[in-house]
C-alpha cells in the first residue's frame, strides 16, 4: 500500500499522486505544472498504460490539465469526479487544447524556418473528447467501489463548482487504511457554493497549503464596497474593468451584481451594463446557470424557489467575438467589463486596460490574488507608466484591490479542517503551496501536535507501516528571473524572428540594409529604458 508524490510538491501546481494497493494504481489528479512550477509537462514517471483509475477532485487545470495526455499515452480506465466537475472539465480541457495546439502551430512556423523537426501539441482537442468519455460522476457523499480493495466517496471541498475532498479506503492483506486527498480546500461564505465540509476521520490526509501561513485581509464583504466604487466612477462617466478568471470567480461577481442591482445600490447610472467579455467565462456561465442541485448553499437554493436567476439580471451582456469585444471600447457608455486573464498577463483584458487606464474616470477593480511580476501586481504596486501592445500608457485610473476575496482557504481555515479529525491523522502530508509556505504550515501543524512533513517529488511513502520507503528529491524549478510572463515570451520569440530575418537579408543592397538599420535604430531608441 504505496503512495507516491509526482506533483505540486513544495510547488503549487501540477498536483499528481499515485497510489498502489492490492496490484492496483490510481491516480488522484493529474495537473499541469504552470509558471514557475513548470518544468515539462510532456513528462510523466509512471506508465501512463498501466494506470487502472483516476479520482479527480476539481475541474482546475493544475490539477486536470494533463488528463487528456495520459490518454495520449495510453490510459485507458476510468475517471471519477463530481457531475459539475465533469461539466467544467468539458470546456476546461477544450480551451487548454486549444491553448496546445495554438503554441505548437507558432512554434512549428518558426522551426520550420530554422530547419527543425515538427513539435507535437501536448495533446489535441481529439484526445480531451477521448478523456470525457472516461469519465463516470458520483454525486457528493456517495460510497462507491472502484474495484475490490478500493473505495471512494467524495465530499464538497468548498472551492469551485464540483470541488471535492477525496475520501479512500484501501484493504490489502485484511488491513483498512483511509486516505483523505483535499484537493483545494474552499474560503467559506463564498456565493454560490457551500463552505468546506468537514471530514472526522482518517489514517493519512494529503492537505494543500496556498495560504498555510497567512490569513486573509478584508472583512469577507464585498457587495457595499462594489456598489460605492461603481456609483463613484458612473457618475464621473468611466468605465469599471474588471481582471477575473473565467471560471469561478466571474460568476461570484455575477451573482453580486444581481444583488446589487436588485436592491438598487448604484444611485448614479441603476440599470448599468455588466459585459462579460470571455468565451471560456461565457460557456461557464452557462454551466453555473445550469442544474446545480446538490451544490448550491441555502442562500442560492432560496434564491432558485423564489423564482429568481443566481447570474441574471437587466443589461448583462455575454460577448463572444473578437469584434463585439473591440465595439466595448468604441462605445463611451459607461459599463462594467469583466474580463480574463485574472493577473492581466494575456487575453481581451490587455486590450480593456490599454482603453481605459489613461483615463482618470475610470476604476480598475482586482478581486484575486496577483503574483509576484506580473503586469496586474505593477498596477497595485503603483506604476504609473505602462507598456501595451507598443505603446506607453500613463495611469489615471483608480485602482483598487478586494484583499481576502479568495476561493482558497487560508491558515485559520486550514486548521480550522485539520483539527476536526478525531483522532488525529497518522501522517498529514503538506503540498500545493510554495516551498516556504509548506514548511511553515508544517511546522505549525506539528506545535497542534499533529504529525506532518513535505514530502518531495516521487517520494514513496508506505501506508501500511507508515514509513517513508524512498526519499524524493526537489526538481530544479525557474527562477524568478528565468519565468517571464507571457506576454514578454512573445517579445523574445520576436526578437529570435528579428534575428532570423537579419540573416536573411545578408548580401542584400547597401542601401537597404542601411535603412533597415536605421530603422531598427529608431525602434531601439524608442523602446530603450
Amino acid at each position: 500500500m504505496k503512495l507516491t508524490f509526482y506533483g505540486a510538491t513544495r510547488s503549487v501546481t501540477g498536483s499528481c499522486f499515485h497510489l498502489a494497493t492490492g496490484g492496483k494504481r490510481v491516480l488522484v489528479d493529474c495537473g499541469l505544472q504552470q509558471g514557475r512550477d513548470e518544468r515539462d509537462n510532456e513528462v510523466l514517471h509512471f506508465n501512463a498504460a498501466e494506470i487502472d483509475y483516476v479520482i479527480v477532485t476539481h475541474a482546475h487545470i493544475d490539477h486536470s490539465g494533463r488528463l487528456p495526455l495520459l490518454v495520449k499515452r495510453g490510459f485507458r480506465g476510468e475517471i471519477f469526479a463530481t457531475r459539475l466537475t465533469a461539466e467544467l472539465l468539458s470546456i476546461m480541457l477544450l480551451d487548454s487544447a486549444h491553448i496546445q495546439e495554438s503554441d505548437a502551430q507558432w512554434e512549428n512556423q518558426k522551426g520550420k524556418r530554422a530547419g527543425r523537426e515538427p513539435k507535437e501539441p501536448l495533446y489535441t482537442a481529439e484526445d480531451v473528447l477521448k478523456c470525457l468519455k472516461l469519465v463516470k460522476t458520483f454525486d457528493y457523499n456517495e460510497k462507491f467501489e472502484i474495484c475490490e480493495g478500493i473505495s471512494c466517496r467524495f465530499a464538497d471541498a468548498g472551492h469551485l463548482l464540483g470541488s471535492a475532498f477525496a475520501e479512500i479506503w484501501m484493504t490489502e492483506g485484511g488491513v483498512t487504511k483511509k486516505i483523505v486527498f483535499s484537493g483545494d480546500i474552499g474560503n467559506v461564505d463564498q456565493p454560490i457554493i457551500r463552505d468546506p465540509s468537514v471530514i472526522t476521520e482518517a489514517d493519512y490526509v494529503v492537505t494543500e497549503s496556498t495560504y498555510g501561513d497567512r490569513y486573509h485581509e478584508g472583512d469577507g464583504e464585498y457587495i457595499d464596497g462594489l456598489a460605492e466604487i461603481l456609483d463613484e466612477t458612473f457618475a464621473k462617466g468611466g468605465n469599471v474593468i474588471i481582471p477575473a478568471f473565467a471560471v469561478g470567480r466571474t460568476q461570484e461577481l455575477l451573482y453580486f451584481f444581481r444583488d446589487i442591482k436588485k436592491r438598487g445600490l448604484v444611485k448614479s447610472l441603476p440599470d448599468f451594463e455588466v459585459y462579460v467579455d470571455s468565451p471560456l467565462a461565457k460557456r461557464a456561465t452557462e454551466i453555473f446557470s445550469g442544474d446545480l442541485t446538490g451544490y448550491m448553499d441555502d442562500e442560492a437554493k432560496a434564491l432558485i424557489l423564489d423564482g429568481e436567476h443566481m447570474l441574471c439580471f437587466p443589461n448583462l451582456k455575454l460577448t463572444q467575438t473578437t469584434d463585439e469585444s473591440r465595439a466595448l471600447n468604441d462605445d463611451m457608455t459607461p459599463k462594467v467589463i469583466i474580463s480574463a486573464s485574472g493577473m492581466c498577463d494575456a487575453g481581451r483584458i490587455r486590450h480593456h486596460l490599454k482603453h481605459n487606464l489613461w483615463r482618470p474616470e475610470c476604476s480598475v477593480v482586482f478581486v484575486g490574488f496577483q503574483a509576484e511580476g506580473s503586469f496586474g501586481r505593477r498596477l497595485l504596486e503603483g506604476e504609473k507608466k505602462v507598456k501595451l501592445f507598443g505603446e506607453e500608457i500613463v495611469v489615471r485610473a483608480r485602482i483598487v484591490n478586494f484583499k481576502g476575496m479568495s476561493s482558497h482557504a487560508d491558515l485559520e481555515g486550514l486548521k480550522r479542517w485539520l483539527s476536526a479529525y478525531n483522532p488525529k491523522p497518522q501522517q498529514v502530508f503538506a503540498v500545493h503551496g510554495k516551498a516556504d509556505v509548506i514548511l511553515s504550515f508544517v511546522e505549525t501543524l506539528n506545535e497542534m501536535g499533529i504529525e506532518a512533513h513535505a514530502p518531495e517529488y516521487t517520494e514513496v511513502y508506505d501506508l501500511l507501516t507508515n514509513t517513508m520507503e524512498r526519499a524524493g528529491y526537489t526538481p530544479e524549478r525557474k527562477s524568478a528571473a528565468d519565468y517571464d510572463p507571457p506576454v514578454f515570451s512573445e517579445l523574445k520569440r520576436m526578437g529570435e524572428r528579428l534575428l532570423e530575418v537579419i540573416s536573411r537579408n545578408r548580401g542584400g543592397a547597401n542601401r537597404d540594409l542601411r535603412k533597415f538599420t536605421e530603422e531598427l535604430k529608431a525602434l531601439a531608441d524608442k523602446w530603450d529604458r
